[in-house]
């Protein structure tokens, strides 16, 4: 009896031991199947703030450099090229002495005239003496009417032939100016077309240089016909303003300008409309026949929400942007933008400001998603810098 209560406590004990080996086991198994979770690495992105401020609004053309006056210097006289005093290339100043032709045969011709009318001033000054006496003695009854009708006459022949003497005197003055040739405005000379020794004939069409007034100078660009209304409006307000851009580097500026005038007319054919601007151009960064980029300031956008350009994405449903929330989780906001120029976006809508946006980064997120953030800096903010701080 007492060897039958002994088993019946020893198989109990024994399936109890199984049982709680078993549940050992279950846990064991499923801790290895299921690890305890890892902690989720964050995505580095790059960001920036969105900024509220004023904008400049630009329409941008092409635009070709032109000289305000171009001179090309001819002979007046034929003769000899003596001299061509300025250097090629040199700039030149109003009334300064450009090219010199040999004076030696209009200054005889000048001589010639002057003693043809000195002459002649002597006949004319014995006719008158000769009228004098006639008109004199006529009173008297010593001499005919007719004796002082016809010495009157030789008075008004001679005093004709003084002043057509005075008229080949100042012909000749003029021929022997036209020996020395000044330049007509400011400008740069050209390369010598005619090189010195060289005989100059007047009736030939080629010039001996050309000169190009550069200081201030003018940009002529074309716009799309359709911008022609806001031009209008921006020249009612005041002033516009145009700066010129080097055509291959479009971040360098060259010259700053004002708008003149658009053309008289739209061109049908490219449906564009051409203007006039000038510069002072002081430090000569314009030339004439230099391609620039020139852009022109037709007002300003006030108080406006700006983020670089590089932080607006393209989604299924439009534009979009990645906006970091303060517990550094990116959120996707839908926005609409108005306009964009120098790296920076306009956005009109889904933006109220200084939101912390993403500029680069952008392929690994999705809305939910850790960052890890570096700021741009703010210079290079508004031109789609993504540099860190």
């Amino acid at each position: 009896m007492t060897r039958k209560r002994g088993v019946g406590l020893i198989v109990p004990t024994v399936l109890l031991g199984i049982a709680l080996g078993w549940r050992l086991l279950d846990a064991g198994t499923a801790a290895a199947a299921d690890p305890a979770p890892a902690s989720v690495p964050s995505v580095p992105v790059t960001t920036s703030v969105a900024k509220i401020q004023d904008v400049p609004e630009y329409l941008d053309g092409l635009g070709t450099v032109q000289a305000l006056n171009v001179v090309q210097i001819k002979a007046q006289v034929n003769g000899t090229l003596i001299a061509l005093p300025v250097p090629e290339g040199h700039e030149v100043h109003k009334d300064e002495i450009v090219a010199e032709i040999d004076p030696r045969p209009y200054k005889a011709a000048l001589d010639q005239a002057m003693a043809q009318r000195d002459e002649d001033a002597a006949l004319l000054q014995s006719a008158t003496l000769d009228l004098h006496r006639y008109a004199d003695l006529a009173t008297r009854s010593f001499a005919s009417v007719q004796q002082v009708d016809d010495q009157r006459a030789t008075v008004n022949k001679d005093t004709a032939a003084v002043a057509l003497d005075n008229a080949m005197v100042e012909t000749a003055q003029i021929n022997l100016g036209y020996c020395v040739i000044r330049s007509p405005i400011d400008g740069h000379l050209s390369f010598y077309l005619i090189n010195v020794g060289n005989l100059i004939q007047s009736a030939n069409q080629t010039g001996i240089i050309t000169i190009t007034q550069d200081k201030p100078i003018s940009v002529v660009l074309t716009l799309p016909e359709a911008d022609l209304v806001r031009i209008q409006a921006a020249r009612a307000k005041g002033p516009v303003p145009v700066v010129a851009f080097n055509s291959q580097e479009q971040s360098k500026a060259l010259a700053t300008g004002t708008l003149l005038t658009p053309n008289n007319t739209i061109d049908t054919t490219t449906g564009t409309i051409s203007l006039k601007a000038t510069f002072i151009n002081q430090d000569d960064h314009l030339w004439p026949g230099q391609f620039v980029n020139a852009r022109v300031q037709i007002g300003i956008l006030p108080k406006v929400v700006t983020i670089p350009q590089a932080a607006v994405q393209h989604g299924p449903d439009g534009l979009f942007t990645y906006i970091v929330k303060p517990d550094r989780t990116v959120d996707q906001a839908n926005i609409e933008v108005g306009y964009q120029d120098s790296g920076q976006a306009v956005v009109t809508k889904g933006l109220a400001g200084n939101e912390t946006v993403v500029v680069s980064g952008q392929s690994r997120l999705s809305p939910g998603t850790r960052v890890k953030t570096d700021q741009v800096a703010p210079a290079q903010a508004s031109t789609g810098g993504v540099s860190p701080t």
